[in-house]
């Protein structure tokens, strides 16, 4: 019969949660190429001065990216876990978790693009 659980202070979470959140960005590469990225397009924001509505929709953007590439990771490290043979099911799991990825990273481009298109024309006389 298993213990009770030990009772730790609030706080502790904060402590495990910054544990998961730096193991995703000290061993996925592509979380790497997201946090790049995520300061490429805050640079960009203050550069062109967007409006603070804007600021918001970036910063939800990039938020639901590096959330998805979080889960993405927890999805596949439970997957190896509990399948360390390779199965048909755990690789269509994890296809569809990194396509999760795939599409919030487009839908990020698209953001982007409607955000900073129109500053970009302007700064090259063409818009």
């Amino acid at each position: 019969m298993a213990g009770k659980p030990q009772k730790h202070p609030w706080w502790y979470s904060f402590k495990w949660a910054f544990r998961g959140a730096f193991y995703t960005f000290k061993t996925q590469k592509h979380m790497k190429f997201h946090l790049v990225a995520a300061i490429l397009v805050i640079l960009a924001a203050f550069i062109l001065e967007v409006e603070p509505w804007q600021w918001a929709v970036l910063f939800l953007t990039i938020g639901s990216v590096i959330t998805a590439e979080a889960f993405n990771t927890a999805i596949e490290l439970v997957l190896d876990l509990t399948h360390p043979q390779y199965h048909p099911l755990a690789g269509l799991a994890k296809d569809v978790a990194e396509g999760a990825v795939l599409l919030s990273s487009i839908i990020a481009v698209i953001i982007g693009v409607i955000i900073f298109g129109p500053y970009l024309l302007r700064a090259t006389g063409t818009g």
